[in-house]
């Protein structure tokens, strides 16, 4: 390799030094990659890319399950007059759905759909945590939004309401105290064994967070206030307390993915923003692995995920949490689309409805069915899912 020499003779070893930095930086082990996701609340998009090779992690947080598939012409051959193609199936993805980033230019408008160019490599800061954003993008969130999460303290003391119910006792998993703290139950959780109030059915129940922000409620990875992480032994989330369950009534790693992943199934979210979804995507993901890696030390063997694993946990919260105006049912915009489709057709100025005809995408959800397992999906429009309890 050629070194560079400066005007005085020395040689400039930055050239080789950048080159050998991202030579290291492409063959990062993945252990030193799922350790910086646990220590941070700001999970960087850059990991998840570089997590799994074999695997799209990043792409499937990413996806709109409502809008599904999108089938792409692409031309493959040309000879003389003739051309072939080959259609290509992509995801259509969560749109932004804030004009927070709009000032970035294309790509970044509230209508367009987060792409993982948008956010990786020069621009893997983009999409962060309230906690870890300056005051003025909190206020100006606050304004336009009235995003104002929740802190950790008020999410335990609504979820133990929840646990009190389900249970008929107080201080379940912890007891709050007069400081806005709480104190963890260190024992073993007991359940009783009467039909319906099994540890399994804990386990099952199914939880929804709605307007979820960055799923506070579902998952305690860190104070949404603060930033600061909470120790896994702490955590108070709707998730995290199924996972602690499933931690304490399995024998073996195979059992515990098993019931964990019905755990996911379990819960849901919807949410406006679209940045904001993908954090409570991302939370849920990487709490996931949380704590599958204290399950391997609790057995005392190394933890050694596969990304089959990692995927299909990517793929249940894809599912579980999704994009959704909560007063209409719909896909954030995706009414204004219709009115604009009505308008083409009419060659008119304003926007006119068709009578009867509806407007909008009903968002959809996986309602979860199968052997006891509940290994498969059957697409429903939330609005069917609220009816039919």
């Amino acid at each position: 390799m050629a070194i560079q020499k400066d005007l005085f003779g020395k040689k400039d070893v930055s050239v080789h030094a950048r080159k050998k930095k991202r030579k290291r930086s492409a063959s990062e082990k993945r252990e030193d990659i799922i350790k910086r996701l646990l220590s941070s609340a700001d999970v960087r998009e850059d990991d998840l890319v570089n997590l799994s090779k074999d695997v799209p992690l990043l792409e499937t947080l990413l996806r709109d399950q409502t809008k599904g598939c999108r089938v792409t012409p692409l031309h493959i051959t040309e000879d003389g007059e003739h051309c072939e193609f080959d259609n290509v199936c992509t995801y259509h993805h969560i749109i932004w759905a804030t004009d927070d980033y709009r000032r970035r230019g294309d790509g970044y408008y509230a209508t367009d759909e987060i792409e993982v160019p948008r956010i990786t490599r020069t621009h893997n800061r983009v999409i962060r945590p309230r906690a870890v954003k300056s005051k003025e993008e909190q206020r100006r969130r606050i304004k336009q939004k009235a995003e104002v999460f929740t802190p950790s303290w008020v999410c335990n003391a609504q979820n133990n309401l929840v646990d009190e119910a389900w249970f008929g006792r107080k201080d379940v998993f912890n007891h709050e105290n007069e400081d806005h703290t709480w104190t963890t139950n260190k024992k073993p959780i007991v359940f009783s064994n009467v039909r319906g109030k099994t540890w399994l059915d804990y386990v099952t129940e199914r939880r929804l967070e709605i307007c979820c922000g960055e799923a506070p409620y579902i998952v305690s990875r860190y104070d949404a206030t603060t930033g600061e992480i909470i120790p896994l032994q702490n955590r108070i989330g709707l998730l995290d307390r199924k996972l602690r369950v499933v931690s304490e009534n399995v024998k073996d790693l195979a059992h515990w993915r098993e019931y964990a992943y019905k755990a996911i199934r379990s819960v849901y979210g919807f949410e406006w923003q679209g940045d904001n979804l993908l954090l409570a995507r991302e939370n849920i993901f990487v709490t996931f692995i949380d704590y599958y890696y204290d399950f391997c030390k609790k057995l005392g063997i190394k933890a050694d995920i596969s990304s089959q694993s990692l995927y299909h946990v990517a793929y249940i919260v894809s599912w579980n949490l999704w994009q959704m105006d909560g007063m209409k049912y719909i896909i954030p915009y995706s009414d204004q689309e219709a009115e604009e489709h009505v308008v083409n057709l009419l060659f008119e100025k304003k926007p006119q409805k068709l009578p009867q005809t509806p407007t909008g995408i009903y968002a959809q959800t996986a309602y979860w069915l199968g052997d006891g397992r509940q290994k498969y999906l059957k697409r429903i429009e939330f609005r069917n899912l609220i009816n039919k309890r």
